[in-house]
């Protein structure tokens, strides 16, 4: 299995919708093997293959959960339900979302609070169920990656703002930039319990 560089925000990769997997082979079972690779070295709990360049729809998890579901898997070509999403503000003590392709940076954000997460595994099983809580927050933050999207690209403008300035000092939104993970301090400074960095 490889480790690869996680793909910093301002990288194309991580601003483009990635195209579904039309055939999973062993090809695709390597990449998702070096994805759970890559994202544990990196202390994540969440891995899109754009993070690591790959411009297809898979993501990996790591995660416990209280919803009967493993708490480690990979999902190709996911499709997601979502309930609603309170249009409160953020609570920046208890809603606070961090990504590896953001690195060292944390903002509240409001997500709905349960998903359902249909699709397959790497090995084409069929994959069905729901997930609430910070398992579903994980799950919606891994599933924009595959659109497009960061999470950054959701805050609301008070925490947007504080989002662009952080970039803007650290020189990101261009591309071509990478962290190495066990190469480079860990951005976030935790270890592998911790759920920071999704």
């Amino acid at each position: 299995m490889t480790v690869f560089p996680i793909r910093i925000q301002g990288d194309p990769v991580l601003h483009q919708r990635a195209t579904a997997v039309e055939t999973i082979d062993e090809e695709i079972r390597r990449l998702v093997a070096d994805m759970f690779e890559t994202m544990d070295v990196a202390n994540g709990v969440g891995l899109a293959a754009p993070q690591i360049g790959v411009g297809k729809r898979i993501f990996v998890y790591d995660m416990e959960n209280h919803d009967g579901v493993a708490h480690r898997g990979a999902i190709i070509n996911p499709l997601l339900t979502l309930g609603k999403i309170p249009g409160s503000a953020p609570d920046p003590d208890e809603e606070s979302e961090g990504c590896l392709s953001v690195p060292g940076e944390n903002f509240p954000l409001k997500r709905a609070d349960w998903v359902r997460v249909q699709g397959v595994d790497e090995n084409g099983e069929p994959v069905d169920f729901e997930a609430t809580g910070w398992f579903a927050r994980c799950m919606q933050h891994e599933y924009d990656h595959l659109d497009g999207k960061l999470y950054v690209d959701r805050l609301n403008d008070r925490y947007a703002r504080r989002a662009r300035r952080a970039a803007k000092r650290a020189g990101w939104g261009v591309p071509g930039l990478t962290w190495m993970p066990g190469v480079d301090p860990d951005p976030f400074g935790h270890d592998a319990v911790e759920e920071e960095g999704l």
